[in-house]
């Protein structure tokens, strides 16, 4: 039973007046949301006008006693409203450190952001609970501690490695930047809190849990594809238990080993689920009539395939799992060898979009008759076509699915090796020309893109290793890349008197003309390990640079992109110039779609 539905503004949701406590239960999820997440709320809440609507929650309420403290179970809506208390946590701290500018007013306003977070009955009385997985209550309670709107909580180990901590200094940052260089810097900050605390959510509440998860499956808001798969679950399990009675535990475990397959990524699991039903659309339209499989429509797509026939639902899911789980080189025992390093590649190169296509050709390998060497080709192309398209952002994202979707149609009725020409002739037909990518390639690619760029010369690197000299350049420690992107003539604005006399013959106005035109140049970039040693350096310095063992580690490295880099004994424009349009020309014939 609905108890109330109503559409509050967030300072209403947060009202300091009302004791009201949400808390999150310990079996929902742990807090998940991170950059993409974080970004698309801040920058919502900053570029909409007062009163931006941000969706739905829903809570249980089964208060009875008027004197209790109101205590409400956020089943839905629990990664938003926890990200809206970081958000005031992050607001409130930097009030804070500008509190002697305060005039009374904002004086009051900072008193009430501090009751947003706390209770005043009780200063430790946090206003959002949230579970306790992962360390997430801890975690947050350790942020209210340093801004020390709680007593004080010690900090669990690696709490900094968690989305709790980095969504608080994420929007620290983004406060940081918002008030950088503005006068009136407090002004800034006032105006985005009334932003905050007027933009709305709808809170739906309800008596029971059985209420709550009924709503589930009629509501489509900006939390659903947070719980899109567990609805489809529900729905799969709960016609299986009617239809097959006793063997509900056998369905389930092939559930829990379908999501196995896919890694524990929500994210990826949620992209399976669109890839699997675009991948094959034509074979599902008789039960499906949907174009194009997207996060809002996706419960109203498996809701129509369970209903048709459930077992064979789930059985051709777990099937596709297995294959899905190759693409992504989770299942190390049912990799295909021709396929690892240009899978690798491809997620490297952030190709998920096109594993809709792959998905179609590993279920469909037999009846197409394409091997193992002409899917790796294929491969190799999709690898190529994204380098360029994530360089030049052509063609735009949104028509990524709707392009590997036509190439599945076009495949029908070929084979072999017509398959994997029918692939590159409609890659290529989409692909920007080569001018258009030389054109990218000789700009500041770096500042263009530097996950492209670190792709980029990492393959340079590669060209020139055999089997015995070969160096895993995206080896990680410690969550950080060994071998790292280095600019050769630096980066920073403040330019070293060596560089300044070495770039510029001593003209600093010239030198800082050159770092804005060409520091960020394929010809001023290199691979390098330990790339913090070498920094602001000498070029001889980073040329001649070893590690504590007696290792080059500098431009003497062995890797064939810094072999010129290696003999040279100065660095100047015309040098980057020089080596841009070498790099340019390689990357091109490299990355060629045909």
């Amino acid at each position: 039973m609905i108890r109330s539905v109503n559409n509050y503004a967030i300072s209403d949701l947060f009202n300091i007046e009302q004791e009201v406590v949400y808390k999150i239960p310990r079996y929902q999820r742990e807090y998940t949301w991170k950059k993409e997440q974080w970004e698309d709320l801040f920058d919502d809440l900053l570029e909409n006008n007062p009163g931006y609507f941000l969706g739905s929650i829903i809570c249980i309420n089964q208060s009875t006693d008027a004197l209790k403290l109101p205590e409400l179970e956020l089943v839905d809506g629990q990664q938003r409203l926890t990200t809206l208390s970081l958000l005031f946590a992050a607001m409130y701290q930097a009030l804070k450190e500008l509190e002697d500018e305060l005039d009374e007013e904002q004086q009051h306003e900072l008193f009430n952001l501090k009751r947003k977070l706390v209770l005043k009955k009780s200063d430790d009385g946090i206003r959002i609970i949230p579970q306790i997985h992962n360390h997430n209550q801890d975690d947050y309670r350790a942020v209210l501690s340093d801004i020390e709107v709680i007593s004080p909580f010690d900090k669990p180990a690696y709490a900094g490695n968690r989305k709790i901590y980095r969504a608080f200094w994420y929007f620290q940052n983004r406060i940081e930047n918002m008030v950088k260089d503005q006068e009136k810097q407090i002004s800034v900050i006032m105006e985005f809190l009334d932003k905050v605390n007027k933009a709305s959510l709808v809170k739906i509440e309800v008596v029971s849990h059985a209420d709550a998860y009924t709503l589930f499956e009629s509501l489509n808001n900006r939390g659903v594809p947070l719980s899109a798969i567990d609805i489809i679950k529900n729905k799969l399990l709960a016609i299986l238990e009617r239809t097959e009675p006793g063997k509900i535990d056998k369905y389930f475990l092939q559930w829990n080993n379908l999501l196995n397959y896919l890694g524990d990524d929500y994210a990826v699991q949620e992209r399976f689920f669109r890839q699997y039903y675009n991948a094959f659309k034509d074979e599902l339209k008789s039960v499906v009539q949907v174009s194009v499989a997207t996060r809002s429509n996706l419960i109203q797509i498996y809701e129509k395939m369970i209903d048709n026939d459930a077992k064979k639902c789930l059985g051709n899911l777990s099937e596709a799992g297995r294959s899905y789980a190759q693409l992504l080189l989770l299942n190390p025992a049912g990799t295909i060898k021709e396929l690892e390093k240009p899978l690798q590649d491809l997620e490297r190169i952030q190709g998920a979009p096109s594993y809709l296509l792959m998905l179609h050709l590993l279920l469909r390998k037999d009846q197409l008759q394409v091997n193992n060497r002409q899917l790796a080709d294929i491969v190799r192309l999709l690898v190529c076509f994204f380098v360029r398209r994530n360089l030049t952002d052509s063609p735009p994202t949104r028509d990524l699915t709707i392009i590997f979707m036509d190439i599945i149609n076009r495949l029908a009725g070929k084979t072999g090796i017509e398959v994997v020409e029918e692939v590159k002739g409609a890659l290529k037909k989409v692909s920007v020309s080569n001018q258009e990518f030389r054109n990218e390639l000789e700009g500041p690619i770096y500042d263009q893109n530097a996950n492209v760029t670190r792709f980029i010369l990492c393959a340079l690197a590669e060209q020139g290793m055999t089997k015995e000299t070969w160096v895993d350049l995206w080896k990680h420690e410690n969550k950080m890349f060994v071998w790292t992107i280095e600019h050769i003539f630096p980066q920073g604005e403040n330019i070293p008197a060596s560089w300044v006399k070495m770039i510029a013959d001593g003209n600093k106005k010239k030198a800082e003309e050159y770092r804005l035109t060409h520091v960020h140049k394929l010809g001023n970039l290199t691979i390098s390990g330990f790339n913090s040693m070498l920094s602001n350096k000498s070029f001889l310095e980073k040329r001649d640079r070893k590690d504590s063992d007696g290792h080059y580690v500098g431009y003497k490295n062995g890797l064939i992109i810094n072999k010129d880099l290696a003999t040279n004994r100065s660095w100047s424009i015309a040098q980057i110039d020089e080596r841009t349009q070498k790099l340019v020309k390689e990357t091109v014939k490299l990355f060629k779609m045909g």
